[in-house]
């Protein structure tokens, strides 16, 4: 069995990486499974441990924080998230793809804890800063400080695109859909 590779997505908030990864996890040819993050946060109601979250107590995340078993991690309101290495790995030897959706620096993270050859990298952008505000206002879920603050990370995050394989931009969301399943079974096929 061929083993699988890690295909990771990052980019602003309101860009549209939910959908696209809904729409790449229903497309059975990719072979992907969804990476599920260890935190030591409490779960929310409806949310299942092994299926949303690792749940686990900051003695067990320091735990497996000091035998190096992640492959990004990060601190967030009190709580810490990292993608757990021997879970992935699990995965990748059962030839799945695994797909990564995480931020700007947990990818900078990951991407110098694994083999550039067993990683797909992608940044997912809107067509300007002017769209994404457009698309965050039309979401609704936000209030206009915090679609600025957005806005002004979005700004910073750009500037680390060039440590991906790929930019895509989101102009058109079937396009941007297709040309990542294209790239992951390009990838599959090497």
């Amino acid at each position: 069995m061929k083993q699988g590779f890690i295909v990771l997505i990052s980019g602003p908030s309101g860009v549209g990486k939910g959908t696209i990864i809904n729409s790449l996890l229903e497309d059975k040819s990719l072979n992907l499974k969804f990476s599920v993050s260890m935190t030591t946060r409490k779960p929310r109601p409806k949310e299942k441990h092994g299926k949303h979250y690792f749940f686990v107590t900051h003695e067990e995340f320091a735990a497996n924080l000091a035998r190096g078993n992640f492959l990004e991690h990060a601190m967030f309101v009190g709580n810490r998230y990292g993608t757990p290495r021997d879970y992935v790995e699990k995965l990748l030897k059962q030839g799945k793809n695994v797909l990564i959706e995480i931020e700007v620096e947990g990818a900078r993270q990951l991407l110098n804890n694994v083999p550039p050859e067993s990683v797909l990298s992608l940044y997912v952008t809107p067509p300007s800063v002017d769209e994404l505000v457009r698309r965050l206002h039309h979401r609704g879920s936000e209030d206009e400080t915090t679609i600025q603050k957005r806005a002004e990370r979005f700004k910073e995050e750009i500037k680390y695109q060039n440590q991906y394989q790929y930019t895509i931009i989101n102009d058109d969301l079937e396009t941007c859909i297709n040309e990542i399943k294209t790239l992951i079974k390009e990838k599959m096929n090497k």
